[in-house]
C-alpha cells in the first residue's frame, strides 16, 4: 500500500512538471550518467561541470515553484511579507549588534593591554634617558636608585650601561650589548624567538640598554583578569605563514597563587562567548639593527571580563545594578516582541479569515449556491467588504428570480405573439379589380395596431385598420377585442343582409363596435378605427373613419387625404358615425397607415410627417405594392437612425387594377 501511494504521488509530481522541467531533468540525468561512465578525462570534467550547473538551475526552479505554491494562500503571503518587513530587519539589527559588540569587546580588551604595555615600555625609555644623561660619577648611584622601582613594575628587568666603565645591574644580569650598528630604539624586541620590552639609547662615549623579558605573568598584569594574551609572528615566507612567539618563563620561580593569570576567564552564562581579537605591534629584530616588523598581539577574552574590568574601574557603585537593568530591559523587550507577535497574528487572522470566507463564498457562487452568506465580524473595512459580498449575493439571488420571471413572461409574450399573428388575416382576398398588401412591425413583442381585410360576398371586400391607445400586452389584448368584435359584427350584418332586412353599413358597424368597447373596457381604453367596403360591381368604396389618420389616395400621381367622419371608438358610448363614398379608378392607390409611420422622430425630435409620405408616393406611384411599402419602411428607418422602433408601424395598401 505505501509503495502504491508513493507511485501515485510520483505520477502527480511528474504530471505537474512542465515540458521544460522534464527536458532539464532528462539532460541532468544524462550528465550524471556520463559522470559515472567516464571517471577521468576532459569529458568527465565537462560532464561534472555541466551537471553542477544543471543541478543549480533545477534547484532554483524547484525553489521558485515551491515558493509560488507556499505563498498562494494569502495567510502565507502575509507571513512572508511580515518576515521580510519585520523579522529580517530585526535579525539583521541583532546580527549587526552582535558583530559590533564582539568587535567592541575585542577592541576594548586589546586597547587595555596595548595601552598598558606602551606605558610600561615608555617607563623603560624614560629610565634609559635618565641614566644616559647622568654623569660618570653619579651613574652607578642612579642605577641603584631607579632599579628597585623599575623592577617592581617590570619583573626581570636588566640594565647595561657602557661608557668609560660598564655597569650591569643586577650584577649577575645576562643582558648583552647590541651591535654597534644600533642607534636609539625602544619598544618591543624579538630576540632568539623570544619577546622583550627594551630600549637602547646612545650618545658619544655612552650606550644604555635596558631589557625586560615578557612573560605570561607580565602580560596578565597589564590588564588583570581580562583574558589570555599572546604574540603571533607573521612570516613573509608563505610556507610558514604564522607561528606563535615564545614567552619567557616566569621570573622568580613558581607563580604566586594570588597573582593574575594569563588565561581565558570562566564563562558566566551561555551568551558569554569567547572573543578573539588581535592588533599589530611594531617590534625590532635583534639580528637586524634598525629593522622593524609588525608582530601580532592577540587576546582571548569574554564580554563579562571586559565589563567587569570597566565597571570595577569606573562605576563601582553601579556594578550590581547594571545586570538587573539589563535583565529588566531584556524582559521588556521580550514582552514587547511577544505583544507585537500576538497583535500581528491576530490582525493577520482577521484579514485572512475574511478573505478565505469570501473565497469560499465565490466557490459556492461558482457552484450556483447563491443563498450562501459569509460571517461578519467586527466593524472595519473587511467587515464592510463581507457585508458587500452578502449584499451582492442577495441581489444576484433576487435578480435570478427576476430573470426567471422575465423568461416566463418572455415565453408568454412569445405565445401571445404567435396568437396575435393568428388573428391577422392569413390570405388576401382574390379580386380582379383590387389588390391588397399589408405589413405590421410591432415595437415590442406584441402590437396594438390592427388591420384586417375580408371578402363579404362575391362583389364586396371589407378593409379595416386601427390603432389601440398604448403599447404592449394591454394594447394587444384590446386589439384582439377589436378584431373579435369587428368580425362578429360583420358576420351578424351579413346574416341579416341575407335575410333581406338591411345591407352592410360601415357606420352601423363602427357604432356597434364603439358601444361594445365602451361597455367591456376601462374608460381610458380606446382606439382609432377605419372601416371601408369596396364594391366591385360599381367600383364604390364606402368607409367610416373613427378618428384614425386619414388614408392617402393617390390619383393621377397626386396624393390627397380622405376625410375623417367620426371620433375614436371606446371613449364615448353615444358617438355618431357617418359614411363617405368614393369611386376608385384604375391606377388609384389607397394607403392606410398608423401613427408609428408619420410620427417617427429623428435625433432632433423632428417627425417624419405626412408630406414625406406624399413625396414617397409620388416617386413610387407606378411601382408594385410590395415596392411601395418597402420604400416607405426604408425611408422611415433611415429617418429615425435607430434599429429599435419607437411605435408600432402598420401599412395597408389597396391598389386599383
Amino acid at each position: 500500500m505505501p509503495s502504491e501511494q508513493a507511485e501515485f504521488n510520483a505520477v502527480i509530481v511528474w504530471r505537474a512538471l512542465t515540458k521544460w522541467d522534464r527536458a532539464l531533468l532528462a539532460v541532468f540525468a544524462l550528465l550524471v550518467l556520463l559522470c559515472f561512465l567516464f571517471k577521468t578525462g576532459g569529458l568527465s570534467a565537462f560532464s561534472q561541470l555541466a551537471a553542477y550547473g544543471m543541478g543549480l538551475v533545477l534547484f532554483i526552479r524547484f525553489v521558485r515553484r515551491s515558493l509560488r505554491h507556499i505563498i498562494w494562500r494569502l495567510r502565507n503571503r502575509l507571513l512572508v511579507a511580515y518576515g521580510f518587513i519585520a523579522l529580517v530587519p530585526v535579525l539583521l539589527i541583532i546580527a549587526l549588534g552582535a558583530v559590533l559588540a564582539y568587535a567592541a569587546v575585542g577592541q576594548v580588551a586589546i586597547y587595555m593591554v596595548t595601552s598598558e604595555l606602551e606605558r610600561r615600555t615608555a617607563m623603560i625609555v624614560n629610565t634609559a634617558q635618565r641614566l644616559r644623561d647622568a654623569g660618570e660619577e653619579s651613574r652607578e648611584r642612579a642605577v641603584q636608585s631607579v632599579y628597585p622601582f623599575l623592577a617592581s613594575r617590570l619583573p626581570g628587568v636588566e640594565i647595561l650601561v657602557e661608557g668609560s666603565r660598564s655597569l650591569r645591574y643586577p650584577p649577575d644580569a645576562a643582558i648583552q650589548a647590541p651591535s654597534k650598528e644600533w642607534g636609539d630604539a625602544g619598544g618591543l624586541l624579538v630576540k632568539d624567538g623570544l619577546m622583550y620590552a627594551w630600549t637602547h639609547l646612545t650618545r658619544p662615549g655612552t650606550r644604555v640598554t635596558i631589557m625586560m623579558p615578557i612573560t605570561s605573568r607580565f602580560l596578565a598584569s597589564l590588564a588583570p583578569n581580562i583574558g589570555n594574551v599572546g604574540f603571533l609572528r607573521w612570516e613573509d615566507d608563505p610556507a610558514h605563514p604564522r607561528r606563535v612567539l615564545r614567552l619567557h618563563s616566569p621570573v622568580g620561580g613558581s607563580d604566586d597563587p594570588d597573582a593574575p593569570r594569563n588565561r581565558v576567564p570562566d564563562k558566566v552564562n551561555r551568551f558569554d562567548i569567547e572573543v578573539i581579537w588581535a592588533t599589530a605591534q611594531p617590534a625590532f629584530l635583534w639580528e637586524s639593527p634598525g629593522y622593524v616588523e609588525n608582530e601580532v598581539i592577540n587576546i582571548r577574552t569574554r564580554p563579562s571580563a571586559v565589563l567587569r574590568v570597566l565597571f570595577a574601574q569606573k562605576v563601582e557603585d553601579w556594578r550590581d545594578l547594571i545586570p538587573i537593568l539589563t535583565i529588566i530591559l531584556f524582559i521588556a523587550f521580550l514582552i514587547a516582541e511577544a505583544s507585537s507577535l500576538v497583535i500581528g497574528i491576530s490582525l493577520t487572522r482577521t484579514i485572512t479569515s475574511t478573505v478565505h470566507d469570501i473565497y469560499e463564498g465565490t466557490e459556492r457562487i461558482k457552484e450556483g449556491i447563491f443563498s450562501h452568506r459569509i460571517r461578519i465580524k467586527g466593524q472595519d473595512q473587511l467587515a464592510s467588504l463581507g457585508e458587500s459580498f452578502n449584499s451582492m449575493t442577495a441581489n444576484i439571488e433576487r435578480l435570478l428570480v427576476v430573470a426567471k420571471e422575465s423568461e416566463r413572461l418572455q415565453a408568454e409574450l412569445e405565445i401571445a405573439r404567435e396568437v396575435q399573428n393568428q388573428l391577422y388575416p392569413r390570405a388576401i382576398p382574390v379580386s380582379a379589380s383590387l389588390r391588397l398588401k399589408a405589413l405590421c412591425n410591432p415595437a415590442r413583442m406584441v402590437s396594438g395596431d390592427y388591420y384586417d381585410y375580408q371578402r363579404l360576398d362575391d362583389s364586396r371586400i371589407a378593409v379595416a385598420i386601427g390603432d389601440v391607445a398604448g403599447k404592449g400586452i394591454s394594447a394587444a389584448l384590446l386589439m384582439a377585442t377589436v378584431q373579435s368584435a369587428v368580425r362578429t359584427q360583420i358576420g351578424h350584418c351579413l346574416e341579416t343582409s341575407r335575410a333581406g332586412e338591411f345591407p352592410v353599413s360601415t357606420s352601423q358597424l363602427v357604432s356597434q363596435l364603439n358601444k361594445h368597447l365602451y361597455a367591456h373596457t376601462t374608460p381610458e381604453k380606446y382606439a382609432t378605427f377605419f372601416l371601408g367596403v369596396f364594391n366591385e360591381s360599381n367600383l364604390q368604396f364606402t368607409y367610416t373613419n373613427a378618428g384614425h389618420l386619414p388614408p392617402i389616395l393617390v390619383r393621377g400621381g397626386e396624393p390627397r387625404t380622405l376625410e375623417v367622419n367620426g371620433t375614436v371608438v371606446g371613449a364615448f358610448p353615444f358617438s355618431r358615425y357617418e359614411e363617405s363614398r368614393i369611386r376608385l379608378d384604375p391606377g388609384d392607390l389607397l394607403l392606410f397607415y398608423t401613427d408609428g409611420i408619420s410620427e417617427a422622430e429623428n435625433a432632433y425630435g423632428e417627425q417624419f410627417g405626412e408630406e414625406r409620405i406624399f413625396e414617397l408616393l409620388r416617386r413610387h406611384k407606378d411601382r408594385s405594392a410590395d415596392d411601395v411599402l418597402a420604400a416607405i419602411l426604408h425611408e422611415v428607418s433611415q429617418w429615425t437612425g435607430s434599429p429599435e422602433l419607437q411605435d408600432d408601424m402598420t401599412l395597408l395598401l389597396a391598389q386599383r387594377v
